[in-house]
């Protein structure tokens, strides 16, 4: 009987917004496996005592990024991590959408501003609409969209990061999104999961630090060809090809209307089985194949 950890975070004294750990949790002992759900910052799990540690939701460690990838160093050392340590704090610095870019994968233009930049202001546009977030973020935390007249709002928010440590992104607000939405290719196991679209996060005027509907009007997608093909040349381009247990490839359309990647989420996507719940035997059979492989 493999055990295996179903890594979370603590949302006290919210409840968790993982709706599908308990799907997993229970499908996972039905076939067999010994599950827990754990906290990854519980200093009093015994990590050496599971075949696999899964992270699954762990959605507050882009506040504790680097005290996130110790962890995930120490636990990979322990016991088998998926995804791997290495593969962690790659994936935890969205600076990774540089290197995909030099790779030849299609991706946003992203320009990356640091604390310490020398007048980091003048590096947002004047000229069309564009994002601001830093490169350490999930569910759109610290997120904005902002047009050329709201130049001293934006540079407001960079300034609020850069205090904060964080290095910038800015991006060019991709208006396909508007209309055709956010594409989302999952995989597990190295094979095509499913697929999800969701609609636009950022609303024009919405300040960066506002609560947002991370995944808003969330629905089953069809890939195309040309989607599959970016997907798989990002999951190529990750660094030593690392074998995955699970990915998700953030999509959305150019100008020109093909596919770029928006993120290449390898730390704690959300799988979106409540809405796929034909997905939930593939994902089990992956996680119990990772856990008793030699």
């Amino acid at each position: 009987m493999p055990r295996v950890a179903l890594v979370t975070y603590d949302p006290r004294p919210r409840p968790s917004k993982d709706r599908d750990l308990p799907v997993l949790h229970t499908a996972l002992e039905a076939a067999g496996a010994e599950a827990d759900v754990v906290c990854w910052d519980d200093a009093g799990i015994d990590w050496a005592s599971y075949d696999l540690a899964v992270i699954r939701s762990t959605w507050d460690y882009s506040w504790r990024a680097a005290e996130f990838t110790a962890w995930a160093q120490r636990c990979g050392k322990l016991t088998r991590l998926a995804n791997p340590a290495a593969v962690v704090r790659w994936n935890t610095d969205k600076r990774y959408l540089g290197e995909l870019a030099a790779a030849g994968v299609p991706t946003v233009p992203t320009r990356y501003l640091a604390p310490g930049d020398a007048d980091a202001a003048a590096g947002l546009p004047g000229d069309h609409e564009y994002v601001v977030k830093p490169t350490s973020g999930a569910g759109a935390r610290y997120a904005a969209r902002y047009t050329p007249d709201r130049r001293e709002e934006a540079a407001a928010h960079l300034a609020r990061m850069h205090a904060e440590g964080l290095t910038a992104m800015v991006q060019p607000y991709m208006r396909s999104i508007d209309e055709g939405g956010e594409r989302a290719l999952q995989f597990f196991g190295g094979r095509l999961l499913h697929a999800s679209r969701k609609r636009a996060v950022l609303a024009p005027g919405t300040a960066f630090d506002a609560d947002k509907v991370a995944h808003p009007g969330l629905e089953v997608w069809t890939p195309t060809p040309a989607e599959l093909a970016v997907a798989r040349r990002a999951l190529a381009a990750v660094p030593e090809a690392p074998e995955l247990l699970y990915a998700r490839v953030d999509l959305v359309d150019g100008d020109d209307g093909e596919p770029r990647v928006m993120e290449l989420e390898l730390v704690e996507p959300n799988l979106f089985l409540f809405l796929h719940p034909d997905s939930v035997a593939a994902v089990v059979t992956a996680i119990l194949t990772a856990a008793t492989t030699p």
